[in-house]
């Protein structure tokens, strides 16, 4: 295992990268598609509520690799249908909107829950001081609910991050794609998939410990 690790680390640590790349690209994408999908959901109007449930069902209904196919293969080859020739996705791009469109749907029920958990009587108060709704919701409700949503945005950062293995299918050189990588040359695959299995899980432990740090922190300033 160690002469393996040795000699292939350069390989395993750029595919780490790739992996943390990714996630990080994903997880903005997804912030802003699930803060988009996650206010709509709560705002008094009928055809945005059903927009967004109708989108978070259906992505959480679809198994990330079919979206990832669906994404690397099927959208080239449909806007190819419509005359536009040469046209592809890299591997990134596809990877990138596949995960954001993923974790997006997730998001949008974190914000939803982290913005229905702040008192309704905060958004009346705000109201009746002549703010906007969209001003109440920029300066008094989200500022409270992105706070208490903090530890649950960290724990879907580290899902994101094991969720980029099903992305090797599409070839993206992330850390299991150089792990099948490795396994292929040297015939070891215990100690290739071991390597691989303590990398993720090294990333995912401080992630975690990191998450549990701020859920605390938080907890400690509400009670203030």
């Amino acid at each position: 295992m160690k002469d393996i690790f040795l000699n292939n680390w350069e390989m395993l640590f750029e595919a780490l990268g790739y992996t943390l790349l990714l996630t990080f690209f994903s997880l903005v994408c997804a912030f802003i598609i699930g803060l988009i999908f996650g206010i709509m959901s709560v705002v008094k109007v009928r055809v945005l509520n059903i927009i967004s449930t109708v989108y978070v069902d259906a992505i959480r209904g679809v198994p990330l690799i079919v979206l990832a196919y669906f994404t690397y293969f099927g959208i080239p080859m449909f806007i190819r249908s419509l005359g536009v020739s040469g046209f592809r996705l890299d591997a990134l791009t596809a990877g990138t909107i596949a995960l954001s469109l993923n974790a997006g749907a997730y998001m949008a029920e974190i914000f939803r829950a982290g913005i229905q958990s702040v008192d309704v009587g905060q958004m009346e108060a705000a109201r009746s001081l002549g703010l906007t709704y969209g001003g109440a919701m920029r300066y008094i409700v989200l500022p409270q609910a992105i706070r208490t949503m903090i530890p649950s945005i960290i724990n879907q950062f580290i899902i994101s991050l094991k969720d980029t293995s099903i992305l090797s299918v599409i070839g993206f050189p992330e850390l299991t794609k150089a792990g099948n990588i490795i396994a292929a040359v040297n015939f070891d695959t215990f100690s290739v998939w071991g390597i691989v299995a303590l990398m993720y899980m090294v990333v995912i432990v401080t992630l975690s410990r990191v998450a549990k740090m701020i859920e605390r922190k938080v907890n400690v300033g509400n009670e203030r």
